[in-house]
C-alpha cells in the first residue's frame, strides 16, 4: 500500500463513475467495489465506506446498477451489484465526458504566459 502522502482523495463527482467502472468488470458486493477501485488505482485512491454505500443505493435507485443477494467469499450474505443496460450507457457517456474534460484541463494547465 502506498505511503499516506501518495494516496489521493477522490475528486468530487467521480465516485459514481468509478463505481460504474468497477461493477462493469464483473458483479461485486459493496466492499468488493471499494477493493476493486483501490486495486485498479494501484492502491492510490482512498474510498470511504461512508461515501460508498449511499452512492451504491443512489445508483441502484437510478436504475444504472442492479443488486442480487448472494454469498460473499467468507460465506456471508451480501448484495452483489451489476451494471444494467442503462448503466452501460451512462458509463459510456460519463467516460466520454471525463476524457474530454481531462484533455481540456491538460491543455489549460500547459498554457504559458504570453510574452510581450
Amino acid at each position: 500500500m502506498p505511503e499516506p502522502e501518495k494516496q489521493m482523495e477522490l475528486l468530487q463527482g467521480t465516485l459514481d463513475l468509478l463505481i460504474l467502472k468497477a461493477v462493469s468488470l464483473g458483479p461485486l458486493h459493496g466492499y468488493g467495489v471499494l477493493l476493486r477501485i483501490q486495486q485498479i488505482s494501484g492502491q492510490t485512491l482512498v474510498i470511504q465506506q461512508g461515501s460508498l454505500y449511499p452512492a451504491l443505493y443512489r445508483l441502484e435507485h437510478q436504475g444504472v446498477i442492479a443488486s442480487e443477494w448472494g454469498e460473499s467469499d467468507n460465506n456471508r450474505k451480501a448484495k452483489f451489484y451489476s451494471l444494467t443496460v442503462a448503466g452501460k450507457l451512462r458509463l459510456s457517456e460519463e467516460t466520454e465526458k471525463w476524457n474530454r474534460m481531462s484533455v481540456l484541463m491538460g491543455t489549460i494547465l500547459l498554457a504559458q504566459p504570453e510574452e510581450a
